[in-house]
């Protein structure tokens, strides 16, 4: 049996792994290796196949862009999703290198997944909090964080014809370079990173990054308030140890990436008490500035004023709410005048770990 005499109501993921489409705009393309089926893909991208109704509704929603038929095709297939094939070759240099460029995956047909059209990360959101231009509807992250972003562009065919997709650069004033003619077009030139050996350049970069990145203004006020001599080489060092030991700098689930999320615990404390794992973690609403202290704008993303260089470029908020978790049901976060703080020998440990990390 093809995938194309199966219902298209079937259990994403469950077949749209592993065939060769016989038909429609992916007809010949084998699917096998293309997805990424992890938990978080899974948790955080994937949404059942989309009904017309739900299609209409997001359209609408999205300003009356008529979504590429080879989109809803796939959709139906598999709504969204982290993608192994990740890297696209490009014809021109871009933010993220020379001759291609990486998404992390693309967005559902949906409202439900965190990174979907009209989910907490999508679309919308970045044309709203990020200033994206009005060009038609983002269609995939990217590793930089939300400092550019993969879009379907209809400014030369209009709302009701078929985009182009276009990389647009947040950091280089938006500016828009064309990767493929079309939707169906991008998704067959989707190749493996392994196509693109640049692992020196980005950890010679990365490097760069944490050796002399400026801090962010919260983690500077922080470091003041601690009043820990070594508190910058500290920080500095263990995130150096992280990059060498993985070729970038990302913070997972690893030991030296909980300790990073210890150290910025740590220094966050000196300035302010958390509520809740969300109030540690989430800027304010409509939030611009480094006022209100959060660890989103320490250490992972810089997009609001005053950018600084010492940043992961993105962060997976699982890897950090399973710390955050760990550390409260171990008794080293503790409830203390309506928030949570360290308890006091576990912050002793800490920093003593810290000043042997700075050596």
């Amino acid at each position: 049996m093809s995938v194309d005499d199966i219902d298209s109501g079937a259990t994403n993921g469950s077949w749209a792994d592993g065939v060769t489409r016989t038909t429609g705009h992916f007809a010949g393309f084998d699917f096998a290796g293309f997805w990424d089926e992890g938990d978080y893909s899974r948790e955080s991208y994937v949404e059942q196949p989309p009904s017309d109704e739900l299609i209409a509704s997001i359209e609408e929603e999205l300003g009356g862009y008529r979504l590429p038929d080879s989109y809803v095709e796939l959709a139906r297939m598999h709504n969204g999703g982290m993608v192994d094939r990740c890297c696209h070759p490009m014809d021109e240099p871009t933010i993220w290198a020379e001759d291609h460029i990486r998404i992390n995956g693309l967005y559902a047909i949906g409202r439900t997944a965190t990174w979907s059209l009209c989910g907490k990360l999508g679309s919308t959101f970045k044309h709203v909090e990020w200033g994206y231009p009005d060009i038609g509807v983002g269609i995939a992250d990217t590793p930089s964080g939300g400092h550019e972003q993969i879009m379907l562009d209809y400014r030369d065919c209009g709302p009701r014809g078929e985009p182009r997709v276009v990389h647009v650069d947040q950091e280089d004033h938006y500016r828009i370079t064309l990767v493929a003619p079309d939707f169906a077009t991008f998704v067959r030139g989707l190749v493996s990173e392994d196509e693109f050996d640049d692992s020196e350049e980005i950890l010679q970069a990365d490097l760069e990054v944490v050796r002399h990145g400026t801090f962010s203004p919260i983690v500077r006020r922080a470091l003041e308030a601690s009043g820990l001599p070594e508190g910058e080489a500290s920080i500095r060092a263990l995130a150096e140890r992280i990059v060498t030991s993985k070729g970038f700098f990302a913070l997972h689930a690893d030991g030296d990436s909980w300790l990073m999320y210890d150290a910025m615990f740590w220094l966050y404390s000196h300035l302010a008490t958390p509520t809740s794992f969300e109030d540690f973690v989430n800027r304010a609403d409509g939030q611009t500035d480094y006022e209100r202290p959060c660890y989103t704008l320490m250490v992972t993303t810089s997009f609001v004023a005053d950018p600084y260089g010492f940043c992961t470029g993105g962060y997976a908020e699982g890897f950090l709410r399973d710390w955050w978790d760990a550390k409260v049901e171990r008794g080293n976060l503790v409830p203390i005048d309506g928030g949570y703080r360290f308890a006091p020998e576990y912050a002793e440990q800490l920093l003593r770990v810290l000043r042997a990390v700075a050596g």
